[in-house]
């Protein structure tokens, strides 16, 4: 009993949080500036962190007290990977959605030409009733 008592206390300690230990850098990063101004109709904000983190946004409101009424947002953030690129997005939110640009985000081919007249095609044949 007592040898058992000894391994699951060896099991415990091994098992222990040494997270202190393996801790990144990154978790030690604090903001080095800070800026936010909200208003009803209106907001914006930036920060920036001492690991070169950053980032702003902008918002208004549009349309307001319509059916319609949203906020219309632009902003940006970057950063630097592990491999030492520097990551920036770009983007705008609002009525057509989100939309985010950056040199990191990978973009669709462009459509061959013999598919765009195939769509065209199917396009304009009338639908053809369905069979039971």
């Amino acid at each position: 009993m007592k040898s058992f008592v000894a391994i699951l206390a060896l099991v415990a300690v091994a098992a222990a949080d040494v997270a202190h230990i393996l801790r990144s850098p990154e978790a030690d990063a604090s903001i080095v500036q800070q800026d936010a101004d909200v208003f009803p109709d209106q907001y914006q904000y930036s920060y920036g962190t001492s690991n070169g983190i950053s980032g702003q946004e902008a918002g208004v409101l549009q349309n307001p007290g319509r059916e319609d009424e949203g906020i219309e947002v632009q902003g940006s953030n970057s950063w630097t990977a592990p491999d030492g690129q520097v990551i920036k997005t770009v983007y705008t939110a609002g009525k057509d959605g989100y939309r985010a640009e950056g040199a990191h985000i990978p973009v669709a081919p462009p459509v061959p030409e013999y598919i765009l007249r195939a769509l065209a095609f199917i396009e304009s044949r009338p639908p053809q009733p369905q069979k039971n």
